[in-house]
């Protein structure tokens, strides 16, 4: 499983031109489901995000979390981050997880952020999507369990 992770002022995901969901401060995460993923290694990534110390205080130092500011999340699916342009010009998406089992991990990753009582937003599994992103930094961090 990996994680994209990006600090932003705010982000917005839109479907056939219309907006789908935002957020304000917070974190956008492109999350990237390969074969094996478990339930376990959701709670364990969840776990990270949510206590990763990477927006600033006052003194301008990263040292809170997403918690710690109380800002949201917003998860949009990214079976692209298992793409593999080792051979050839055209990305192979083989180890990215078959759909049907993928979106059920996608699904429990958004629940187990909500069960942390953090805001979470969502993107449109499966569905072509543009991101806007106000990104704040830039910060982006890339996870994988």
């Amino acid at each position: 499983m990996r994680a994209l992770i990006q600090r932003v002022n705010s982000s917005k995901v839109y479907i056939n031109k219309k907006e789908y969901s935002s957020i304000k401060r917070g974190m956008l995460i492109l999350l990237g489901i390969t074969q094996n993923d478990s339930v376990d290694k959701i709670k364990k990534l969840v776990n990270k995000i949510i206590n990763l110390r990477i927006f600033p205080s006052n003194d301008k130092n990263m040292d809170q979390s997403v918690i710690d500011i109380n800002g949201s999340i917003l998860v949009v699916s990214q079976f692209t981050l298992y793409g593999n342009c080792e051979k050839g010009r055209r990305p192979s998406f083989v180890n990215a997880e078959q759909p049907d089992r993928a979106k059920i991990l996608y699904e429990k990753f958004i629940r187990e952020i909500e069960s942390k009582n953090i805001n979470v937003k969502q993107g449109k599994f499966g569905s072509e999507m543009q991101i806007h992103i106000e990104n704040n930094g830039p910060v982006t961090l890339m996870l994988e369990l």
